[in-house]
């Protein structure tokens, strides 16, 4: 058993402790084995704030109109590393996408909780499949508005997952070269959009600190229900720290007997004093469950051949 496993357990089990008037997240980890089958109930139904203000001020952008006026696509897919999809064989990989969905509605009725930075210490923990199917995993609810960022401008991998292009996006955006209805791709139901990387830059932590990218995510906020930004590793480049400010919450992937205790700490105690929301323990095999807080990892089609950042 890893140290870094039993860590995580020790810390789910004191904080289970220590919060019971406050609603966290517990640390999570995620199976991939069975197929998904049937719609999901809706979580927390209640409209938001944003969607609230988007129908009392008719000045204010409306989703109908954004979603016409961006690049209607229609993707292909990776099958192998989407739990949802429907020839996939994953279910208990969707049934933790939906405890980790159920544990962010509970945070976001005590707290703001919109958009959601996933970031990692290291390459190659999975936080880019972590953050295509848990936004997949609230479109499944009737009426969800889902925007997936990919703000990893050194190594973008997130258009691979759904089989989008790469051209234009973020960081033809923050350039000024494209506006955000160049760059926001909207798949066929109109629920799920993308904004992939775009062109590679040769500064992108000052892009993505700049005043424009603010000004994307509060404009976005009025419109949709959730954003997930995909960041850089956190100990490789500072940009995920950038993003996490302008975030109101971060989750943090780390893999199963793979990524170093000492380097894990260090990254995620970056955030600890920011919006820190959880851990998710990713690739955990059977032998080494935990009951509510650990299951299973029953298949190894995880896309680690996509996932490299």
């Amino acid at each position: 058993m890893s140290r870094i496993h039993e860590a995580l357990k020790r810390a789910a089990e004191e904080r289970t402790a220590q919060t019971a008037n406050r609603t966290t997240a517990d640390l999570v980890d995620l199976s991939i084995q069975e197929e998904i089958n049937g719609s999901l109930p809706v979580i927390g139904d209640a409209p938001t704030k944003a969607r609230v203000a988007e129908k009392a001020d008719p000045g204010l952008l409306r989703f109908e109109e954004f979603a016409k006026r961006g690049r209607q696509v229609t993707w292909k897919p990776d099958t192998g590393p989407n739990v949802h999809s429907a020839h996939s064989n994953n279910s208990v990989g969707g049934e933790k996408f939906r405890t980790l969905r159920s544990r962010l509605y509970q945070i976001a009725s005590v707290q703001p909780l919109k958009r959601i930075l996933v970031t990692s210490s290291t390459p190659a923990e999975g936080k880019t499949f972590v953050a295509a199917n848990l936004a997949q995993s609230f479109i499944l609810q009737k009426n969800r508005r889902v925007l997936l960022i990919d703000s990893d401008l050194r190594a973008s991998r997130l258009h691979f997952h759904l089989g989008a292009s790469e051209r234009p996006g973020l960081s033809d955006y923050l350039r000024g070269d494209a506006d955000e209805y160049q760059v926001t791709q909207v798949e066929k139901d109109g629920n799920l959009c993308l904004i992939p990387g775009g062109s590679e830059v040769s500064n992108p932590s000052e892009l993505l600190h700049s005043d424009r990218m603010k000004q994307l995510l509060d404009r976005m906020s009025l419109i949709f229900d959730w954003i997930i930004l995909d960041s850089p590793p956190a100990l490789a480049v500072h940009d995920a720290s950038i993003l996490a400010d302008m975030c109101d919450g971060v989750l943090f992937v780390v893999r199963a007997g793979s990524t170093d205790f000492e380097l894990a700490t260090k990254a995620s105690s970056e955030f600890r004093e920011k919006n820190l929301l959880g851990v998710v323990l990713n690739r955990v095999e059977k032998s080494d469950s935990y009951g509510g807080y650990y299951y299973g990892y029953g298949s190894q089609q995880e896309g680690d051949s996509k996932e490299k950042s």
